[in-house]
């Protein structure tokens, strides 16, 4: 009876690590597949210009915009942005168009000192025309505390993550005027800073999300055979014994 149990146990520890392999692995793949769709719209997006408002108004997927309008005061930095290997923050500030459309702009990428010491920033002001990408913002990562603090220079933030509602709120914009993407303003534009048109930065490419999903179900398929194998040699009639 209690080789019996035993062996139920077994089987049931079996069955859920083989669950939860193929879960990471069908998790892996969904995040291949995510990517691999951003990464065929960028072309197509560059085919045809939109208004910032055209953009937002259509559906969710990579749109080339093109707008007149004017920022508007308050600036987050956004911290944990590596770009070469080195550390640094990515800064953004929201940009209303003439039509009346708000979004966050990716002004670009400055380096953070060892002593994290924030680097001086010089708001954009005025009117202005912006051209760029409006893409799905950065990923937020883990939760882990407030999403803004506030820094020693007046009207600049810095953030960990950028829910929108937060991002409007710290930077008292009406509500539900932000919405999920960002504009990431074309390099060729004067001023800003270091930036590039780069939808994956920081992150894995789909391959790569197809090679752990093939270790994912490689695993499960492992646990699988040696389960088989140990119960196939409980069931072996054992051999008798020799004169």
């Amino acid at each position: 009876m209690m080789r019996k149990h035993t062996r139920l146990i077994g089987w049931v520890v079996a069955v859920l690590v083989i669950l939860a392999f193929c879960q990471l692995g069908r998790w892996q793949l969904q995040r291949m597949h995510e990517k691999q769709a951003l990464l065929d719209q960028q072309l197509p997006a560059r085919a045809q210009t939109l208004s910032l408002a055209q953009a937002q108004a259509a559906p969710v997927q990579l749109r080339w915009v093109e707008d007149h309008g004017h920022f508007l005061p308050g600036t987050v930095l956004l911290d944990n942005q590596t770009r070469e290997g080195r550390a640094g923050i990515k800064v953004y500030q929201p940009f209303r168009s003439d039509g009346g459309a708000v979004v966050l702009v990716d002004l670009g990428w400055l380096p953070m000192p060892g002593d994290r010491t924030l680097p001086a920033i010089v708001p954009r002001d005025g009117p202005a025309q912006v051209a760029g990408l409006l893409a799905p913002p950065p990923a937020s990562g883990l939760v882990l505390g407030p999403a803004f603090t506030a820094t020693p220079q007046p009207g600049v933030w810095l953030a960990n993550r950028m829910p929108p509602d937060e991002v409007a709120s710290t930077l008292a914009l009406p509500a539900g005027s932000l919405h999920g993407p960002v504009l990431r303003l074309d390099p060729a534009l004067p001023g800003g800073y270091a930036r590039d048109l780069e939808l994956l930065p920081n992150t894995l490419p789909p391959s790569r999300h197809l090679g752990y999903a093939v270790q994912w179900f490689g695993l499960a398929l492992t646990v699988l055979t040696v389960a088989l194998v140990l119960e196939w040699r409980r069931r072996r009639p054992a051999r008798p014994l020799l004169p």
